[in-house]
């Protein structure tokens, strides 16, 4: 037994199993970030912001034949800007998504179009977000690509409110 202690083998049993114990918690405790359908619009994102339970009734609606955003807190009514939405051409997509990534600036490129430093811009399916637009002033009339623009102040009102997760729901 001594000589079995010494060669290493409780050690190496030892780190064996604390081997299979991590494998173990690793997939029971994993989870898929979507949820719903493979074919669903409707992007989620799971929330890492640390104040995202003070947020958790805290939700975003745009209405695309207003072109308004309105940004709730349960059934209270706390922002209401005028926005620019996705032209007819280039249209909003419609539905129930969460905002998956957020960042101060960002630089967004497309077929007709290379902007940098898009201010306050939060993702919320695919490639489309609200976002701060200082390029125009046209808010209440559909001129962008399909994103949702706001004036840059009030896209930083809203950055500051909003955390991952935060449920935006898409209208006519």
């Amino acid at each position: 037994m001594q000589t079995w202690i010494r060669s290493g083998g409780i050690r190496s049993s030892g780190t064996f199993f604390t081997g299979v114990a991590l494998i173990m918690v690793t997939l029971f405790s994993w989870s898929s970030p979507l949820t719903g359908t493979p074919n669903s619009t409707t992007a989620t994102a799971t929330s890492v912001d640390q104040n995202s339970t003070n947020n958790i009734n805290r939700w975003i609606e745009i209405d695309l034949s207003e072109q308004r955003l309105r940004a709730w807190e349960g059934n209270k009514l706390v922002h209401s800007y005028r926005i620019s939405g996705g032209k007819r051409s280039t249209p909003t997509p419609i539905g129930r998504f969460r905002i998956n990534s957020k960042y101060r600036t960002h630089r967004m490129r497309g077929r007709d179009y290379n902007i940098p430093d898009v201010p306050y811009t939060m993702y919320f399916y695919r490639g489309y977000a609200i976002h701060g637009a200082y390029w125009h002033k046209r808010f209440g009339t559909p001129v962008s690509h399909g994103c949702v623009n706001l004036p840059v102040k009030q896209a930083r009102d809203l950055y500051n409110w909003s955390s991952y997760g935060t449920l935006v729901v898409v209208h006519k």
